[in-house]
């Protein structure tokens, strides 16, 4: 007897990815890397929860939209971390209160 996986489990879970996301950026504002990590979890989050729902309602929007999604997360995380490399090169740090000296 095999049971079918329900919306609600599938929001739950993005709940709790999106929640994991929240407190690694607010708990955690000195490594940079963990931020972009957070941040990246949280576009995940989201996500899951537009397929849940396409999958739920029987039409395509939301995993094509989730494509866009990813495209656009792709592109964040390289240029994120482009300039992680940057700051680490003038820095030698990647501690995010040297962000703050940089102001010119």
């Amino acid at each position: 007897m095999s049971e079918m996986i329900q919306l609600s489990d599938v929001l739950l879970f993005g709940a709790v990815l999106f929640v994991l996301s929240l407190a690694g950026i607010f708990l955690n504002r000195k490594n940079l890397i963990i931020i972009l990590m957070s941040i990246e979890l949280m576009l995940l989050a989201v996500n899951t929860n537009l397929v849940a729902f396409s999958s739920f309602q029987g039409n395509m929007h939301g995993q094509v939209f989730v494509f866009f999604i990813l495209t656009v997360a792709a592109a964040e995380a390289a240029i994120g971390l482009a300039l992680l490399v940057l700051l680490f090169r003038n820095k030698h740090s990647i501690n995010v209160d040297d962000l703050s000296e940089m102001k010119g």
